[in-house]
């Protein structure tokens, strides 16, 4: 199962509460919605089955950018966040700029939810979001080999 082939890239949108997780095909091509967990004692027994479950390989974390969340804590705990992931797992952590994520993933669950009780699962929108967050990367290594 640790071919190179069959690894995959994990996405994560960070919060306080909720963690996103998003993960690209095997190809690493294109990023699709995993879960949400949530942010407590069983975070990294959580990410962990996931990271082997899935070969995960990479792990793209979302960060607010800092002018802009300079008011919170939370650029703060995703750097904490990050320290934590690299010590457990051993992977390579890529910060990513998760400005307007929030705001894309809103609409396209606008777009593609139909049911107005479902969109407003916040679970939806970290999901997204992460995915979001992945797929930018993964754009971003696409435009670099060109």
């Amino acid at each position: 199962m640790s071919d190179q082939l069959e690894s995959r890239i994990m996405g994560i949108d960070f919060g306080m509460k909720r963690i996103g997780i998003s993960l690209s095909d095997s190809l690493k091509m294109f990023a699709y919605t995993h879960k949400t967990i949530l942010n407590n004692q069983n975070t990294f027994t959580e990410l962990k089955d996931i990271i082997t479950e899935k070969n995960v390989l990479e792990i793209v974390l979302g960060i607010p950018n800092e002018e802009r969340a300079s008011k919170t804590s939370v650029v703060k705990e995703v750097y904490k966040f990050k320290t934590q992931l690299e010590t457990k797992f051993n992977l390579n952590i890529i910060l990513w700029d998760e400005t307007y994520t929030s705001v894309i993933a809103q609409q396209r669950i606008l777009e593609s939810v139909t049911k107005k009780n479902k969109r407003k699962n916040k679970d939806l929108l970290d999901m997204h979001s992460a995915a979001i967050i992945l797929q930018e990367y993964l754009d971003s290594i696409k435009r670099n080999k060109n």
